[in-house]
């Protein structure tokens, strides 16, 4: 597919906007149309992107613009209707992470992607992160078993708030945002992982009664590495170490820091959700006097990438996938394995019980 393709994007909020942008000034992509319930929530990026055409339906664009891809960057639990109504219209989809609120969804639809022909590409922004996969890189080297401790708390109000609130509508913060994180630990171990527990608590009577806006899975890998990630949203959250992200293992750990030790920005700061500063790389070899043999490496990262070009990076992925046919089979199970394990991790919260995989 050397010709341009056409993309539609179904879903105008943070997302679906840096998306656009991306498609808007990517060479390989023509954007031809937002998709979105409400005008107001097209209105301005339209008018940002030169008139772009305004649907409010994904079958209305479809009819008007005959493209070869969307991009789905909708709320979770619409994820699986999208997807397979896009495919079975013939388009390849760019999707927003997860692939689908079921383990049996998401195999459902990558299957069908794979008897179609079509690619799905899912929107885990860390593997186009630079720092990030240093950080994993580093992890690597670490040996086995490793132990890895991440969270990302974020304390939402006003609009944050009520798209949090409307995220919980479908799923917690650990299942929304722990797929990220969890698949940063299985590419740390690249083992199996065998078994999840997790706690929750409801912290507002602004959400269902049924969900939590606080959770902390815990996960156990094959390998014996274990590691945690701990999420909650809210006007009552925290922002005291909002943000870790460490990881030992017998040769010394390396972490995300802020060079000055102190965090400048807010936990509901988007860039903040993806930003390093720092990685901090600690050797744990002793000499004959019960000495650390090397000094700590502090790798400066200031110069990573923010987050319209990640999505940017992203979207360069997806255009390769397109162009060059890559295979996504690895890519797409990895999106499956992280479902399963925060899927695993929300029934250990509402059954008390440990789960096994």
């Amino acid at each position: 597919m050397n010709e341009k393709i056409k993309v539609l994007v179904l879903g105008c909020g943070n997302m679906g906007a840096s998306h656009a942008r991306a498609y808007h000034m990517l060479d390989g992509f023509e954007l031809c149309g937002l998709i979105a319930r409400t005008p107001e929530r097209s209105n301005k990026l339209a008018a940002e992107l030169g008139g772009m055409a305004q649907f409010n339906t994904l079958e209305e664009a479809l009819a008007a613009t005959q493209p070869h891809a969307v991009a789905i960057c909708t709320y979770p639990d619409t994820h699986y209707q999208f997807t397979k109504q896009s495919l079975i219209a013939g388009l390849h989809v760019f999707l927003e992470k997860p692939l689908a609120e079921t383990v049996a969804q998401a195999q459902e639809l990558v299957t069908l992607a794979s008897s179609l022909n079509k690619k799905i590409v899912v929107g885990y922004i860390l593997r186009q992160h630079p720092a990030w996969i240093k950080f994993i890189a580093i992890a690597r080297t670490l040996g086995k078993p490793l132990v890895m401790r991440m969270n990302l708390n974020q304390q939402s109000k006003g609009k944050e708030w009520e798209t949090h609130k409307n995220l919980m509508h479908s799923m917690s913060p650990i299942v929304d945002c722990g797929v990220h994180y969890v698949d940063v630990m299985c590419q740390m171990t690249r083992s199996k992982p065998v078994q999840v527990q997790a706690i929750g608590a409801r912290l507002s009577d602004e959400i269902g009664a049924e969900m939590y806006n606080y959770g902390q899975l815990q996960v156990v890998f094959e390998d014996k590495s274990v590691g945690w990630y701990e999420a909650g949203w809210g006007p009552m959250m925290s922002e005291t170490a909002f943000f870790v992200k460490d990881v030992v293992g017998p040769n010394g750990c390396v972490s995300i820091v802020d060079p000055q030790a102190v965090r400048k920005t807010a936990s509901d700061n988007v860039d903040a959700h993806t930003k390093t500063n720092c990685l901090l790389h600690h050797h744990a070899a002793l000499d004959a006097n019960g000495k650390f043999v090397k000094a700590d490496e502090r790798i400066d990262t200031t110069d990573e990438p923010d987050h319209q070009e990640l999505c940017n990076r992203e979207q360069r992925y997806f255009l390769q996938a397109l162009r060059e046919d890559l295979d996504l089979t690895e890519h797409l199970q990895d999106a499956i394995n992280s479902l399963r394990i925060v899927l695993a991790a929300d029934e250990s919260v509402r059954t008390g019980r440990v789960v096994k995989l």
